[in-house]
């Protein structure tokens, strides 16, 4: 995620990095040219042999417009709505991951093993919602079968927290812990898999295609007349309207498919990274003050 100072307005205002501009640019450029083409039809050939440009009506084109604007607007919340729920989620899975972590360390015998099969369960669903499988962390804090296994797995976070409830299991065995406490232990740990599935919902469930693709064409049919109603009226000041009208649509749109899924590797997507970090030295710091 890219980190910003909210109060420096100029700063924020005038940024390249991280914004709709570099995915716009293009497109507005073509609108321009595309608007000053039709100026000079009309200039240069049309009006010298008296041949009206052809023109649409202002009040339709004006609910054309409308229309698009509420769908953009809704496509834009729609993906807004699911870059917070994968916060959530993602802060559903750090806090649970702090509790499973609390109750091991203060029940149950080797906590450290625990320790690191939570750290390991969350780096392992970073990278499934990323669709890599790169558990090279992961092999500094498990071995063996368990490490092996893992690789091996279709789901390997699903893997993780079985080895989890193995050691809960064994705690039991042992007489560590009794029932009550593992039956919290096993709860906490299905919150784990809920928040993994609710990533995984938002991760598999896009916008639907016959949704985003009218958005898109719906826009380019309003913004490529848009000449065709503003030329006649404005003549060669209609290209700089029809750009501004341009960037402002296509960047709200833009922006709502830079976050609509939350866990990749752009500028704006959740910063996963740190919050894998920032739990594993919570767990630590846990296990050290045992």
């Amino acid at each position: 995620m890219l980190e910003y100072d909210r109060y420096s307005f100029w700063k924020v205002t005038f940024s390249f990095s991280g914004t709709v501009l570099p995915g716009v640019l293009g497109r507005v450029g073509l609108l321009i040219l595309f608007s000053l083409a039709i100026c000079a039809t009309n200039d240069f050939v049309l009006i010298p042999y008296k041949i009206p440009l052809p023109t649409l009506d202002q009040f339709g084109h004006t609910v054309l417009g409308t229309s698009v604007g509420l769908l953009i607007v809704f496509r834009t919340n729609s993906s807004s709505n699911r870059y917070w729920d994968g916060r959530s989620h993602w802060g559903m899975l750090v806090n649970t991951s702090r509790n499973l972590m609390r109750l091991a360390n203060v029940y149950g015998k080797n906590s450290a093993e625990v320790a690191t099969l939570i750290t390991a369960y969350v780096l392992a669903v970073k990278e499934v919602l990323r669709g890599t499988r790169n558990f090279g962390f992961i092999s500094n804090l498990l071995t063996g079968r368990i490490y092996t296994n893992m690789t091996k797995a279709n789901n390997p976070p699903a893997y993780i927290a079985q080895a989890i409830s193995e050691w809960i299991r064994g705690n039991v065995k042992d007489g560590q812990f009794d029932y009550s406490i593992a039956a919290r232990m096993e709860e906490l740990l299905s919150r784990l898999l809920d928040s993994q599935g609710g990533c995984e919902k938002i991760l598999k469930t896009p916008l639907p295609f016959v949704y985003a693709s009218f958005i898109k064409q719906l826009l380019v049919l309003y913004l490529f007349s848009l000449p065709f109603v503003l030329v006649p009226k404005m003549d060669w000041a209609a290209p700089l309207v029809i750009a501004a009208l341009g960037f402002g649509l296509l960047g709200i749109e833009e922006a709502g498919v830079e976050i609509e899924n939350p866990f990749g590797l752009q500028v704006n997507d959740l910063p996963l990274e740190k919050i894998c970090e920032m739990l594993a030295r919570d767990v630590n710091s846990l296990m050290e003050l045992k």
